[in-house]
């Protein structure tokens, strides 16, 4: 059994203190997710897979079934239920791949968006009204910690 760590220089201290601010973050997207869990009346997985389609929308690439799979680390069966109820509940349709007709696509309907950016608009706002304090090169380093960061806790996202 290892022992706890216990910082010894100012560097392991700063280092210390970064993690602590890693958890109080996590902590507070855990419970804003939670509210939205509420206010959308969605399980967690529901919520994550709206959110994967969200990100990946903004970055203009599609997200198959498989993609919603791997990324919630959950089986194709468990997908498919998902994604049944998620259409049912008018929040994502399937519609076919724009390159390969074969495929699949998951994408958000506008009201599930509209619903979505409601829901956070005043969070995401808050949020990019304080990263407007910073400049650009903090930003740069604030954005390859948290990229560097979450591959060392998920190396194969």
């Amino acid at each position: 059994m290892s022992e706890r760590w216990q910082p010894q220089t100012e560097h392991e201290h700063a280092v210390m203190r970064v993690l602590t601010s890693i958890r109080a973050v996590s902590d507070a997207m855990e419970r804003m997710h939670s509210g939205m869990r509420g206010d959308m009346d969605m399980n967690a997985t529901d919520v994550a897979a709206l959110r994967l389609l969200i990100i990946r929308e903004r970055n203009g690439r599609p997200v198959s079934p498989r993609d919603i799979a791997r990324h919630l680390r959950i089986s194709t069966a468990s997908t498919t239920k998902l994604l049944d109820r998620l259409v049912v509940s008018g929040h994502v349709e399937r519609r076919p791949h724009p390159s390969d007709r074969r495929a699949r696509v998951v994408v958000l309907t506008d009201p599930a968006r509209e619903t979505f950016f409601r829901v956070f608009g005043d969070r995401l706002r808050a949020m990019r009204s304080m990263a407007m304090g910073y400049d650009e090169a903090e930003l740069a380093v604030v954005a390859r910690f948290l990229d560097d960061l979450s591959h060392a806790m998920d190396p194969d996202d």
